[in-house]
């Protein structure tokens, strides 16, 4: 066993368990990809996501390298899976241009390396081996999230027999919670289960009392600030906003199309169509989300207050020692709760799922959309990497910081202590906001 084991918890999942997840997450992998061309597999080259096939291709092979190869001690499926797919070394542009394995030949890999996990887990399973399953799990639900997305930026149709149908108008959620101030225990423990490396370890920090948005920003409260030229009003912006707006020409999100008898559309997948005027704004960056902050005399709120809103309750005028697991209580996640893992298909309004409240009336908290925070993505003192050193320690200091999950995001991902980051110029991704009053 590693020395370092003890500091890496697990979720104590049986081996039935991880079998079942190991299912569920390949399941939503093919379905996400099984009806693209081999055009679409491919797909041109582009900075912010990866061809398809290389992607599947990956997915197998991170499970391969961390749970037969080294937890399980296997030797290779594939002789130069190394040199195909291992993307600490693989350079992104040439990931376009390797000999890759073609549609047949990575699937039958994909279902290999499964068809070996099976075999291995029907064995049984030890403390060791189960971190690096439950890691591998996570890796790929991380990638099926990441293909919803990518079928939105290359143009392919929407994501079939995933989820549920949507859910009709519920309307805006105006308004905004008061949490009290009080020192907040940010970040999370070795009870908690899986974790990542950046998340630990859980430390102090005061926060003063603030007040919070209730809902995320609307489709309809960012157009506003769209219709009365925020795109073009440098006092907006800071300064890298103000660059990437001049830079890329923005004058809107980045799949808003021209207005159509007066009402915004967007492009959604293939199809363009008339914005949900009480969805939350997504793909919206970092930038833009706080551009539309200082136009309504509003702020992001830090990772702190966004946690604390999330799951902390109020002792008085204080907050308290509690910590709830979830925003609505101890209870796991469930469609009337959050909009997790397919539940809907899509963003739903703001004021939808009012079961899932914090303490604090604040909704949609984990789901619908993540949500940038006002943080760099930065480690917490003590940090050490776990063994996917590349996870978090590379990125520290060039990224923002998400909070929350969205749609398509898996419940074993967004735990309110799970923080995302992403560099502040991406508007590709299922991201949102919320604001706090200043």
């Amino acid at each position: 066993m590693d020395k370092d084991h003890a500091l890496r918890p697990t979720s104590g999942a049986s081996a039935s368990d991880l079998i079942a997840q190991l299912r569920e997450a390949r399941h939503r992998t093919e379905r996400l990809t099984e009806d693209l061309s081999s055009a679409e597999l491919m797909g041109p080259y582009r900075e912010i996501v990866n061809p398809v096939l290389w992607e599947i291709g990956h997915i197998a092979w991170f499970h391969e390298y961390w749970t037969l190869r080294h937890a399980e001690r296997d030797a290779p499926l594939i002789e130069r899976s190394d040199s195909f797919w291992d993307s600490s070394n693989v350079v992104h542009k040439t990931r376009w241009t390797l000999d890759l394995p073609d549609r047949a030949g990575t699937r039958r890999y994909m279902a290999d390396v499964l068809a070996r996990q099976e075999e291995l887990l029907s064995r049984g399973i030890d403390d060791e081996a189960r971190y690096f399953y439950e890691l591998s799990i996570r890796h790929e639900d991380m990638h099926v999230e990441a293909q919803s997305y990518m079928r939105q930026t290359s143009s392919n149709g929407p994501p079939q027999g995933l989820g549920g149908a949507p859910l009709r108008s519920a309307g805006a959620l105006p308004g905004d919670g008061a949490v009290p101030g009080g020192s907040w225990r940010l970040g999370s423990t070795e009870t908690d289960g899986f974790i990542f490396d950046n998340e630990k370890w859980a430390h102090p920090v005061e926060l003063a009392p603030f007040h919070i948005a209730r809902a995320a920003v609307t489709n309809s409260e960012f157009a506003t600030f769209v219709d009365e030229g925020g795109y073009n009003r440098r006092e907006f912006w800071c300064d890298a906003g103000w660059t990437w707006r001049q830079t890329r020409n923005a004058e809107r999100p980045v799949y808003w199309l021209t207005k159509c008898d007066g009402i915004w559309t967007a492009r959604h997948y293939r199809e363009a169509r008339p914005l949900q005027p009480d969805a939350p704004v997504v793909f919206v960056n970092w930038f833009e989300a706080s551009a539309w902050c200082r136009w309504a005399g509003r702020r992001l709120p830090n990772e702190a207050e966004w946690e604390a809103a999330a799951v902390g309750e109020a002792a008085g005028d204080r907050l308290s020692n509690t910590r709830r697991r979830w925003p609505w209580g101890d209870d796991p996640p469930s469609p009337a709760k959050a909009n997790l893992d397919f539940a809907y298909g899509g963003p739903v309004d703001v004021a939808a799922l009012g079961e899932g409240d914090s303490s604090f009336g604040c909704r949609q908290m984990i789901g619908n959309v993540w949500e940038w925070t006002a943080s760099d993505f930065l480690p917490f003192d003590g940090f050490s990497a776990d063994p996917y050193a590349d996870y978090s320690q590379p990125w520290f200091g060039s990224r923002k910081v998400l909070r929350g999950g969205c749609w398509a995001t898996s419940a074993r991902i967004a735990r309110p202590a799970y923080r995302n980051f992403f560099t502040p110029d991406r508007n590709d991704v299922l991201a949102g906001f919320r604001s706090c009053a200043v």
